[in-house]
């Protein structure tokens, strides 16, 4: 029987943390856990976008609980910031939804941290925003990093980690999607070694209609273009590709370590399953020289 949103356990009293939400797989993981009840957080660039969809989805569901608030992944300054002000608060986090990201920058940019834009946005500011929250997290949350079927064929620089020397579009959005997936796995085990109930699990959308990509030229757009109809022949909707995403954060059999993606030909497009995980994202040794150099760079250490 394919897995819907039909299947996700009721949520009521449960929160959700989603980042980018304003669009794409994270808009409609977060519509999709408001209807079955939960709280909604929607963390956002873009504090203005983050009304918008807040409103939209109290719209489409009626009595739902949805906040918006400004975080902004590729600054560790807006990272720190919201962790304090949540910390604050002290309401704890079910499920913390790592989604924010870009692809297809064309031009290396370097964020106000030295950090290349792609890895702040897509994967430091995630590391970052889940060590600080980490005391807010309950007993039983889980936490869902978004990678993609790019980790494939990436690799990590741990040489240039920065790609100063070398810097293409695509292989910098595959090094972040494979540093996401290793992420999830290392902390997987070490929540395992502490003995933590906290779930670990990572999910990916296959080929989903989005607007990731980030384009400035004419040539960039029309690319987009082209780009987008071919989504459109051999890729799937948003709302299907959130559901690995919904399926990691409420299945009760969607275990910490767990890939979740579309079980289709070469995991484009389908229902979720249990995802391909290649051996070089399961390299222990890497995963730990990364959780190492990450935690030097963003300077954020977990207390597990």
């Amino acid at each position: 029987m394919p897995w819907t949103t039909a299947l996700i356990p009721p949520q009521a009293g449960r929160r959700a943390l989603v980042t980018g939400a304003t669009s794409g797989i994270g808009y409609e993981a977060a519509l999709a856990l408001a209807g079955a009840g939960a709280e909604i957080v929607i963390a956002a660039r873009d504090l203005g976008k983050a009304e918008a969809v807040a409103a939209a989805i109290r719209r489409a569901h009626p009595g739902a609980i949805v906040d918006s608030r400004p975080l902004d992944t590729a600054r560790l300054a807006s990272v720190r910031g919201f962790a304090s002000a949540w910390r604050a608060e002290g309401r704890p986090i079910d499920i913390l939804l790592l989604n924010a990201g870009i692809a297809a920058v064309p031009r290396r940019e370097e964020t106000e941290d030295g950090f290349e834009r792609q890895l702040a946005t897509n994967y430091l500011g995630h590391f970052a925003l889940t060590g600080l929250l980490w005391p807010s997290l309950s007993e039983q949350a889980r936490v869902v990093a978004v990678a993609s079927i790019a980790h494939r064929s990436g690799r990590i620089a741990f040489d240039d980690l920065q790609l100063r020397g070398r810097y293409g579009p695509q292989s910098a959005y595959r090094q972040t999607k494979l540093a996401m997936l290793i992420f999830a796995l290392e902390l997987d085990r070490r929540l395992r070694a502490a003995g933590s109930s906290v779930r670990s699990v990572a999910a990916h959308p296959g080929i989903a209609a989005t607007a990731i990509a980030r384009r400035g030229d004419r040539a960039g757009r029309l690319t987009e273009r082209i780009g987008a109809g071919l989504l459109g022949l051999i890729g799937q909707s948003a709302a299907r590709g959130a559901l690995p995403l919904l399926y990691a954060a409420t299945a009760p059999e969607a275990e910490g370590g767990l890939y979740v993606g579309p079980d289709g030909l070469w995991e484009i497009r389908g229902d979720p399953a249990p995802a391909t995980i290649e051996p070089h994202a399961a390299d222990r040794e890497a995963a730990a020289r990364l959780w190492t150099l990450s935690e030097a760079l963003t300077g954020v250490s977990y207390a597990l």
